[in-house]
């Protein structure tokens, strides 16, 4: 019997992946399932990213790498925060990870110690909070109401920062809300973190190209340039350019951190796929006019999607500005019950009914740290959307 450590202990699994994987254990059973839990665009890789990749394998590129990125992929990443975000890394200020999951693990496990506490705008992406609890730092909640969309106030955060407050963790555009915060909102929020030099930022920029409504986007280090030596600036390939298999993720940050980073790199992935990296210097350098394309697609989805959320029994829903998910409130269905007389108490318990008498498998809002809503992402066929929006609404109301 192997015994486990603590530190494995404190974590638990993706619940999104979870759910995906309940998803997919019950289609290969049979069942009629819409799993609208991955958030995965369900668009191909684009032609040119591919045989990006296609020719480095057959040239050979095929071998190690350095630890933490290519020089043609740190250049590239170069040039990308300075053409989207008017950010100057220098090579030695960028990381490149096997996926933002590893630019995140490798950053917190080289500044994180026992007593430090990191600040997370609840709701959040289910994995920010595992991470810091698995190197045994405190994880200090701030719930962030849904009459100002889901985002932080700056005396929130004013509020909440203590001595020990190591790192403050900024979405935007969130996961799993789609909230987008504005070029004021980062400012105001900046000022209060300049008034606080031992805390870092964690900015995740994941989803910075799916934005809509003409909705312009900032990253914390471009509107306040005297926090940038504080800032680790995480981005990557897999959201805009549907390249979640490939895993390529990266960040720009203080010189230290990063080098830090490498050195725990190094011991254990090493670098990420030499292919990999290649389709991602194509990715960043490449033509993107597909971006537009497919943000269309996005948009019209979402807007159909809010229509029909709006219109169902018991459930209300915001309009978010980015990424490709919605957040519903389920709050008013909370105390109903389904017609085989299973009471809802909670959204996990909504969410499991949904499954279980409707099909449609989406993530409990309590699994992002704001109980009563759930996520739905919409990076799945019209078709899907407008079958799971039909067996939503019957499911909620035949609620009794």
């Amino acid at each position: 019997m192997v015994k486990l450590s603590n530190s494995i202990k404190r974590i638990k699994p993706s619940a999104t992946m979870a759910v995906t994987q309940q998803a997919r254990e019950l289609k290969s059973q049979g069942k009629d399932i819409i799993g609208l839990g991955a958030g995965e665009p369900d668009f191909d890789t684009p032609e040119h990213i591919k045989n990006a990749a296609i020719s480095a394998i057959n040239n050979g590129d095929t071998k190690y790498t350095p630890v933490d990125g290519t020089p043609e992929l740190k250049s590239a990443i170069k040039d990308k925060f300075k053409r989207d975000n008017n950010l100057e890394y220098n090579l030695d200020e960028i990381s490149v990870g096997t996926g933002g999951k590893q630019i995140i693990f490798n950053a917190f496990a080289v500044t994180l110690n026992k007593g430090d506490d990191v600040l997370i705008p609840a709701p959040y992406w289910v994995t920010y909070p595992d991470v810091v609890n698995y190197f045994n730092a405190r994880t200090i909640f701030i719930e962030c109401s849904e009459s100002n969309d889901f985002k932080i106030t700056p005396k929130q955060l004013d509020e909440a920062i203590t001595p020990s407050t190591k790192w403050f963790i900024l979405n935007s555009p969130s996961n799993p809300t789609g909230a987008c915060y504005t070029e004021k909102e980062l400012k105001d929020i900046s000022d209060i973190l300049e008034k606080n030099p031992h805390v870092n930022i964690l900015t995740d920029d994941l989803y910075e190209h799916l934005i809509y409504d003409g909705t312009d986007f900032y990253t914390i280090a471009e509107v306040n340039s005297n926090l940038k030596d504080r800032v680790l600036t995480l981005n990557g390939v897999s959201k805009a350019y549907a390249m979640t298999g490939w895993r390529i993720g990266y960040a720009g940050g203080n010189k230290d951190l990063i080098k830090a980073m490498g050195k725990l790199q190094s011991q254990s992935t090493s670098n990420p796929t030499s292919i990999s990296q290649a389709a991602a210097v194509e990715a960043l350098n490449g033509d993107h006019s597909f971006i537009s394309e497919r943000n269309l697609v996005f948009k019209n989805r979402r807007d159909q999607l809010l229509k029909s959320l709006n219109n169902m029994k018991g459930i209300t829903c915001n309009t978010p500005n980015g990424a490709f998910y919605v957040f519903p409130s389920c709050k008013e269905i909370i105390g109903k019950k389904t017609k085989d007389g299973i009471e809802i108490n909670n959204d996990e318990d909504f969410t499991s009914a949904l499954l279980k008498h409707a099909g449609v498998a989406v993530v409990q809002g309590s699994a992002f740290g704001l109980e009563g809503y759930f996520r739905i992402s919409y990076a799945t066929s019209d078709e899907n959307l407008t079958n799971a929006c039909d067996r939503i609404s019957k499911f909620c109301s035949e609620l009794e």
